[in-house]
């Protein structure tokens, strides 16, 4: 039975439309045909003449040619036929009844008895019995192939695989299963909390269950693996999934989460293992796309740091917003390389699909350095400006404070002050949680980066805000990368502290929020995002060792080295006096009271700070930083007790 299925699948693969349109000629001459056997129920020839049945049905057999032909009927390719083709089919065969009834009733009436008072519905039934031919034909290649795959499946000894998840991503993953051989899995079952599924069938595989019963099914079935196909999940389920797993020995996949999705690395078709990213991620964020791309179309926008993490997934978001130019400004050309790289392979793809082409103009800046930022703004004048450039490294930002408050603040106000006199009409900068009762130079730079940021937006009335969060996963600094490595050399895995924890947020939903943000209000704000709950470090280490496959004690150790200068044990995202409300977006806070917290000497205290920092030691910086920024404590109780 298989090698005869297999055989008929290798035949009918091969059909083209050009066999295609030979086979249609002779069916659409037959259903003619046979329609008037039908409707002269049997005596054919005794109710129609020979000459006008011919006559009509090589009239008939013309106008559905056509309709075809001009509906795109031979542009298909038959083997992959789905829902969307089915309905294709369906509109061609009514545009088919529409056309043959005028056609007939106007035309063909008064030369062909055929088409006499009785005959009247004649024209009707030949269309929907010819469409329903061509579509068998059409489908009998993909029917074929269906049965192949589930014959072949059947024999197949790979592994057995329950699908977590029967959505649409669950439904396109057992699909790739049971058609790609390579691989060598087999859905046994779908296991879904939605009640209205279980014991339904999905593409002829049973769900089962919930994830509640993933042990008891994966027992009775001998399952192998399961595959999370659930790429909206927040990390909370994700975690319920693979410590139920991780009991059981079984091992544990999944398909990307929607914001790898959305930024096309990868296809929901995609399996790969499980990251720590999955684990700690959070519920999609639900943004109106609308109005920020109204922001962002047809102007001028300008991205510092458009290297970094931050920066260069800003990029890719602006990108898709449609702008009529991006300047990409950075310190670090390897980096500004690859985003111009990445950016124009795009740009010339869509120029291709003939759409506006889109300016991408790559720019290697300091901008600590007054006169370039000038020349910048002088030529390109941007409309918007995104600025996400910053030192971020806390520990090495105590040993160089000049050069935290050189980048942040310096860098900062030479930008805002470009951005005043050259008439930006919004700019929104990066900010971060350690900028919060700062312990450490890093985040005491950051908060008078948005003490700049707010003074502008209290001097011109113009929209200038700053964005700020904690952690955000996969950048370049992220404790997650660095477990991985210390993973990687085999450990152990440093923890200055066992009761540390952080915010957490991935890169392209921070970067969402922060698109987000730059539409609400009116300036002089301080955003918050809103980052969950803390992570535990301790916590994310032993997770990062699980999936793994490490033993803590055994494979791999972990070692607590204290905290570091300028380190605290948990970070804060809201300032003392700042008043805060939920915004229309529910993970957006915002200060509208942010301005008016700013010292009245604020630029006469930060233009003294600039003018003499790179002859200051390390106290002259601490102290002044301290005079603009009267939370800044360095010696913090918790360095004290730790």
């Amino acid at each position: 039975m298989t090698k005869r299925i297999n055989f008929l699948y290798k035949i009918l693969s091969n059909i083209r439309n050009r066999h295609f349109f030979i086979l249609d000629v002779i069916l659409l001459l037959f259903t003619t045909l046979f329609t008037a056997f039908i409707m002269a129920r049997g005596n054919i020839y005794e109710n129609i003449s020979s000459q006008s049945l011919l006559i009509v049905a090589f009239t008939f057999l013309g106008v559905k040619i056509l309709i075809y032909s001009v509906l795109g009927l031979y542009r298909q390719l038959w083997r992959y036929a789905s829902i969307d083709d089915l309905a294709r089919l369906m509109i061609i065969g009514f545009v088919t009844m529409v056309v043959q009834g005028l056609f007939s009733h106007y035309l063909l009436a008064r030369y062909v008895t055929v088409l006499k008072a009785q005959f009247f519905y004649f024209p009707y039934f030949d269309a929907i019995i010819s469409i329903i031919f061509v579509s068998f034909t059409r489908f009998s290649v993909r029917l074929v192939a269906r049965v192949r795959d589930r014959n072949n499946m059947k024999l197949s000894k790979g592994n057995l695989v329950l699908i977590a998840g029967a959505g649409k991503s669950g439904i396109t993953i057992s699909d790739e299963m049971q058609s790609n051989y390579d691989l060598d899995m087999i859905p046994v079952a779908f296991v879904d909390d939605d009640p209205q599924k279980k014991s339904m069938k999905i593409r002829g595989i049973p769900v089962l269950g919930t994830i509640d019963d993933i042990t008891a099914i994966v027992s009775k079935h001998n399952i192998d693996s399961v595959v999370i196909a659930m790429p909206t999940a927040s990390g909370k389920v994700y975690k319920k999934i693979v410590s139920e797993c991780d009991k059981i020995g079984i091992n544990t996949l999944t398909v990307p989460g929607i914001y790898e999705i959305l930024n096309g690395n990868v296809s929901l078709n995609t399996i790969r293992e499980i990251r720590i990213e999955d684990l700690l991620r959070r519920a999609p964020v639900e943004t109106d796309t609308n109005v920020v791309s109204e922001n962002i179309k047809g102007k001028t926008v300008l991205v510092t740091g458009a290297g970094g993490s931050i920066g260069s997934e800003l990029c890719r978001q602006v990108f898709n917003l449609a702008p009529k130019k991006m300047i990409l400004v950075g310190h670090g050309e390897n980096s500004i390389f690859d985003i111009d790289g990445q950016l124009k392979r795009k740009a010339n793809a869509l120029f291709r699909n003939g759409k506006n082409r889109m300016e991408i103009i790559p720019i290697i800046a300091d901008l600590r350095f007054r006169r370039r930022v000038e020349s910048i703004f002088e030529q390109y004048r941007p409309d918007l400006v995104f600025h996400a450039a910053a030192h971020k490294h806390v520990p090495l930002m105590e040993d160089n404070p000049v050069e935290a408050i050189t980048n942040n603040v310096l860098g900062t106000k030479n930008l805002v002050d470009m951005s005043v006199k050259y008439g930006v009409e919004k700019f929104v900068g990066i900010s971060t949680d350690k900028a919060v009762n700062p312990t450490n130079i890093m985040g005491a730079s950051k908060r008078m980066s948005e003490m700049i940021i707010l003074n502008a937006a209290r001097k011109t009335g113009k929209y200038f805000s700053a964005v700020r969060f904690g952690n955000v996963l996969g950048s370049r600094g992220s404790v997650v990368r660095t477990f991985k490595k210390q993973i990687h050399a085999g450990g152990p895995i440093t923890i200055t502290h066992p009761e540390i924890n952080r915010f957490f947020m991935t890169i392209p939903e921070a970067v969402q929020l922060v698109m987000q943000a730059s539409v609400l209000g009116r300036g002089g704000n301080i955003f918050v995002l809103d980052m969950g709950e803390p992570v535990k470090i301790l916590d994310l280490a032993h997770d990062m060792i699980k999936l793994a496959g490490l033993i803590e004690g055994e494979d791999i150790e972990i070692a607590f080295t204290g905290l570091r200068p300028g380190e605290k044990l948990y970070e804060e995202l809201f300032i003392e006096g700042e008043n805060y409300s939920r915004t229309i977006h529910s993970k957006i806070f915002i200060a509208d009271n942010a301005s008016s917290m700013l010292s009245d000497n604020l630029e006469e205290q930060l233009d003294e700070l600039i003018g003499k920092v790179e002859d200051m030691n390390r106290q002259d910086i601490i102290y002044n930083a301290k005079e603009i920024v009267p939370e800044y404590n360095p010696n913090n109780e918790l360095l004290q007790t730790a």
